[in-house]
């Protein structure tokens, strides 16, 4: 029986999501990306799901798009592929009311290391690479890299890897600001997995709103920022679990917080 090219596990309210083509660093190819899209939606519909937690099966995470797969000729159009299939993983990801946790186990190479970068927070092994390779083969940073990579590692640092495509490692990564920590190989996907039950014990619909509220800030003035945190504020002040958040401060115990 042929492995499915993404698993999908789910329990304690945390999904794991892991790319499974492990043979070739776990390429994007047609499969692959419609079966991550399906499984953010899966997770995103179910109400017992509070966090994501996405990796890759074997020694890497992604190595980009399966170039196997993909054949020049004078008609292709690789920007309708994009806007097909790569772009509706990437804002699904960014969409998602629930936290999203890259944990990056190898190299995450082109359309790969975007999304990685698409996740809340990118966790590293300490043998992770990150490799904007799309220069080598006369092709486009792509799947959201021009606009995760300023805003994460400044202006001056997005150029260099987009122009160069020369790999950097996990600490170079943790530096630029793309990688929240790194870690021993070993220690990766406890590391994670620990992560995920933290950010699963949170309040949900905070996490949800916090995320909207960093999503819309770069397009906003300080003014209308200012505007969306009141509105988002006044949103969440009225749910219970910001009632129960008070009473478990006051009372100095562990909030229980349900997502209402």
């Amino acid at each position: 029986m042929t492995a499915p090219p993404v698993t999908y596990e789910s329990g304690e309210a945390i999904a794991t999501i892991t790319l499974n083509r492990p043979d070739v660093l776990n390429a994007l190819d047609d499969a692959l990306i419609g079966a991550l899209r399906e499984a953010l939606g899966r997770a995103a519909a179910d109400e017992a799901v509070r966090v994501l937690l996405l990796t890759g099966a074997g020694r890497g995470f992604c190595a980009g798009a399966d170039l196997a797969s993909v054949q020049p000729h004078p008609s292709l159009d690789l920007g309708e592929l994009l806007r097909e299939r790569y772009h509706p993983v990437i804002l699904a990801m960014r969409s998602m009311p629930k936290a999203v946790i890259c944990a990056v186990n190898g190299p995450a190479a082109g359309a790969g290391m975007s999304i990685a970068l698409a996740a809340d927070i990118v966790l590293a092994a300490r043998s992770a690479s990150f490799v904007q390779a799309f220069a080598r083969i006369g092709l486009v940073p792509d799947a959201g890299s021009t606009w995760f990579l300023p805003r994460c590692a400044g202006e001056a640092r997005a150029r260099a890897m987009a122009l160069l495509a020369e790999p950097i490692d996990a600490e170079a990564a943790e530096r630029f600001g793309l990688v929240w920590r790194v870690f021993d190989d070993e220690q990766l996907m406890p590391q994670a997995r620990l992560l995920a039950v933290r950010l699963a014990g949170q309040a949900p619909r905070a996490i949800a709103l916090i995320k909207r509220a960093l999503e819309q800030s770069p397009g906003h003035a300080l003014p209308a920022q200012l505007e969306l945190e009141a509105r988002l504020q006044a949103e969440a002040g009225r749910t219970g679990d910001f009632a129960e958040g008070v009473a478990a401060f006051l009372q100095r115990r562990a909030p229980v917080f349900r997502g209402k």
